[in-house]
């Protein structure tokens, strides 16, 4: 699902001073002064998103409320709001920031998606709680599970997705850039008004599960939301046992490495490699998809999942002219049973072209046009894709 944010801001106004005012300690004002204008809404909006990309304050708290229309080719169109805070819990070199984003999405099929996603990071960079919580209401269309029943248009059937899910991360800094601790995991999935059940090969159209597993990170990069170089590794997995309330025991593994570098002042390439895997049990709703990993661009959301999945995308970001800037990107990704599927016919391919606002620093707006197999999506965003 996708956002696009336009500013609401509200820029306070000093009263003008009267030309008979009279002071027992200053002179009089000369009558000819003229009290400023005030600025009125427009003005105002132009004036924020003027001064918006400023180097930050030393404030504690810098919160931006958006809100504009959107646009993706799974949610159609559709009105999102956000609050988004940037902060720090000890101002030092060591402490990165950290950040917070409350969101709510409300679009004309009747897709409502409200939730909150962030990093709270530690004075010093000792420890990092990475969130993200979202309750979901989304019209869809399901195409089964595995690559031949996906592939297949014939199979698009509709059903309504009911999702409440959250993740948690709890991670302490072992060394410099190492990251390792416990991660847990709640999902609620419920696939209702369904048009062919027969694709969800009898399993419960109604899933919930609990997972706990571990996670390690070794992160080199310059910005997490928006990096110029450095390298992140992330290796996780999650356990669902039967004694935790799951049905089934079943587990899911994710690992990811990014890699950023600035080849001249303002451009810079990104490579991202991902990989996914599950066990026979994991139901439809805990399947990889090739659009978890926010690189691959082109499909509609969650058409592809099965067992496995790994993708690989390359990407070139380059600033244009003030706030403005373009990307193009190229990879290819594929979901499987066995790795002895992945042939030549089954590989995604994923390429495009996107442009980016410089909202804040190191803050995009993103718009990505991306094409896929026998596919096309538009897509508008904040932050990078990866």
């Amino acid at each position: 699902m996708s956002l696009i944010f336009g500013n609401l801001a509200v820029v306070g106004q000093t009263p003008g001073t009267t030309a008979d005012s009279v002071s027992a300690v200053a002179p009089a004002i000369p009558a000819d002064t003229v009290p400023p204008r005030k600025k009125g809404l427009i003005n105002r909006i132009i004036s924020y998103f003027d001064d918006s990309n400023k180097p930050p304050s030393h404030k504690k708290f810098d919160i931006s409320f958006l809100g504009g229309p959107s646009y993706s080719s799974s949610t159609n169109f559709e009105i999102a709001v956000i609050a988004a805070g940037l902060y720090k819990s000890r101002y030092d070199s060591l402490t990165p920031r950290s950040n917070i984003s409350i969101f709510t999405e409300v679009s004309v099929i009747g897709m409502f998606n409200v939730g909150v996603r962030g990093s709270h990071i530690f004075p010093g960079d000792h420890m990092r709680i990475n969130y993200d919580g979202n309750f979901t209401r989304f019209p869809s269309y399901f195409w089964g599970i595995g690559f031949d029943s996906e592939s297949n248009d014939g199979n698009k059937g509709k059903y309504t997705l009911f999702e409440s899910a959250i993740k948690a991360e709890f991670i302490w800094k072992l060394g410099r850039n190492v990251f390792l601790g416990p991660a847990f995991t709640f999902n609620y999935s419920q696939a209702g008004d369904v048009r062919k059940p027969e694709l969800w090969r009898g399993e419960r159209l109604k899933q919930l599960n609990y997972g706990a597993g571990l996670v390690f990170s070794l992160d080199t990069r310059d910005d997490a939301e928006n990096p110029y170089k450095g390298l992140h590794f992330q290796l996780s997995n999650r356990y669902y046992p039967t004694f935790l309330g799951n049905r089934r025991y079943f587990y899911t593994g994710e690992v990811t490495l990014g890699i950023y570098h600035r080849f001249w002042e303002s451009g810079v390439w990104a490579l991202q490699a991902h990989g996914a895997i599950s066990g026979k049990d994991t139901p439809w709703s805990m399947l990889p998809t090739i659009d978890a990993s926010g690189a691959v661009r082109g499909y509609y959301e969650g058409r592809y999942r099965d067992r496995n999945e790994a993708d690989i995308v390359l990407e070139l970001r380059q600033k244009v002219w003030r706030r403005n800037g373009i990307v193009l990107w190229g990879g290819v990704a594929a979901v499987f049973d066995h790795p002895s599927e992945i042939t030549g016919r089954r590989l995604l391919p994923t390429y495009g072209i996107g442009y980016r606002w410089e909202f804040k620093k190191r803050v995009n707006v993103r718009v990505d046009f991306g094409i896929g197999r026998h596919s096309t999506a538009f897509n508008v965003s904040i932050n990078e894709a990866f």
